[in-house]
């Protein structure tokens, strides 16, 4: 008996030690429209992160007859001790559980309240957790239903215990208002993806006409252009032998037509590298817009060289989209004014600040701007906010990439430097 004892043994323990590997390589598997990831997603930062975990703390008033009840409770802590690892393993799960499925959860926190009730009057905050919990269930209708529905079960137990009906009604004023601002939260991140969605529609559709665009004008182009082309080599090909000047002249008109279009395709090119700032302002304000963040700007209606506004489109994207990813700022203000002989664009933010103005894209930036002759100043004070300046020659920067000498206007004086630092 003792060798199978021991195979079997040993097999069983190679099981488990099979199994804890597979579980230690296992992680918490978040449904992507659970709480927790829509929190993750509209929060900036660790706040959103730890936002679903910091609302526990409210589980000390669990322990309140310690306090406020000294008689006639006699069991609460027990009760209270044996249900507090069952409830917080209800609402993890009820975070990281797909939307659909968090009835079952606030349902089962609910039950918890009206078993632990009878022992500890303080059960009221697992009532209204389980309020919490579904207010994120459904549409408004059904989850204003689900709520009303356990306020009222645990209404008639309360009432069945002979409790105070005083001490219900900071139940029935906090849990519909924690209720309804979960629930109006939800609907404003659902507005926000529907216009991240539709952002990014507008611009698939934007890459799709400009690409459309793109094709028939080079099709246009090259077409009849690389026809004449090879209709006069063959026609300078058959001349060759019979008229050798009529076959130069060919040559000649084909070295002409090639020049021609190499400089259209050239000027084709660079109104396709070209990004107009006006429109570039327009998807910044859509972008901080789906993220939460009010945008205002003033753009000089001065018509800029194409380089320049070019220039200066793409370093308003990349300070953008600094913005939007790191800063946590609820307002940004853009301002581009032009002068004879200098363009100066501002962008400010009144988010955490203390940017490191060695990474997040400045430096990249900064380069670009001093290729074309230009400065970039950056003012980023720790927890009031980052401004960065940066301007541009209206002419083309000289050899070596040093900026022009003239003075620019007082017009174009770096905003950073007027009274207040205000647009």
């Amino acid at each position: 008996m003792g060798g199978p004892v021991d195979v079997m043994t040993a097999d069983s323990l190679g099981i488990a030690s099979t199994g804890s590997n597979e579980v230690a390589r296992l992680k918490l598997k978040i449904a992507p429209d659970s709480t927790l990831c829509m929190a993750r997603a509209d929060a900036r930062g660790w706040y959103g992160r730890i936002a679903p975990w910091i609302w526990l703390v409210w589980v000390v008033w669990l322990f309140g007859p310690a306090l406020f009840i000294p008689k006639g409770f006699e069991h609460w802590l027990l009760a209270t001790v044996l249900s507090l690892p069952v409830f917080l393993a209800l609402y993890v799960a009820a975070r990281i559980c797909p939307r659909r499925h968090t009835v079952w959860y606030a349902l089962a926190i609910a039950a918890i309240s009206l078993v632990v009730t009878p022992f500890n009057p303080f059960a009221q905050t697992y009532l209204i957790y389980a309020c919490a919990v579904a207010a994120g269930w459904s549409s408004p209708r059904k989850s204003g239903s689900l709520v009303l529905a356990i306020l009222v079960a645990y209404s008639v137990e309360w009432f069945y215990l002979h409790f105070p009906w005083q001490s219900l009604v900071n139940v029935w004023i906090l849990c519909p208002i924690i209720a309804g601002l979960i629930a109006a939260e939800l609907i404003q991140n659902r507005h926000r993806a529907d216009l991240r969605l539709s952002m990014d529609e507008v611009r698939r559709l934007a890459a799709s006409a400009e690409r459309e665009r793109i094709g028939r004008d080079l099709h246009d182009l090259l077409g009849h252009t690389l026809s004449m082309v090879a209709l006069k080599s063959e026609l300078a090909g058959r001349l060759i032998e019979r008229d050798p000047g009529a076959a130069h002249r060919e040559m000649a008109d084909v070295a002409r037509v090639a020049r021609e279009a190499l400089s259209q395709v050239r000027s084709a090119v660079s109104g396709i590298r070209a990004a107009a700032m006006a429109a570039e302002l327009a998807s910044a304000r859509l972008l901080l817009e789906a993220a939460g963040v009010q945008m205002e700007y003033w753009h000089d209606p001065q018509d800029l060289p194409g380089d320049v506004e070019t220039c200066l489109a793409l370093v308003l994207r990349e300070a953008v989209t600094n913005i939007q990813r790191h800063a946590r700022a609820s307002r940004v203000e853009v301002t581009v004014i032009a002068g004879t002989e200098r363009v100066v664009m501002r962008v400010r933010d009144d988010g955490r600040g203390g940017v490191n103005q060695r990474g997040n894209g400045l430096t990249g930036m900064r380069e670009r701007i001093e290729a074309r002759g230009g400065a970039l100043t950056i003012d980023s004070p720790r927890g009031r906010g980052t401004s960065i300046e940066a301007w541009l020659p209206m002419a083309a920067a000289t050899e070596g990439g040093r900026p022009s000498q003239k003075t620019a206007p007082a017009a174009v004086v770096p905003l950073v430097q007027r009274a207040g630092g205000h647009a």
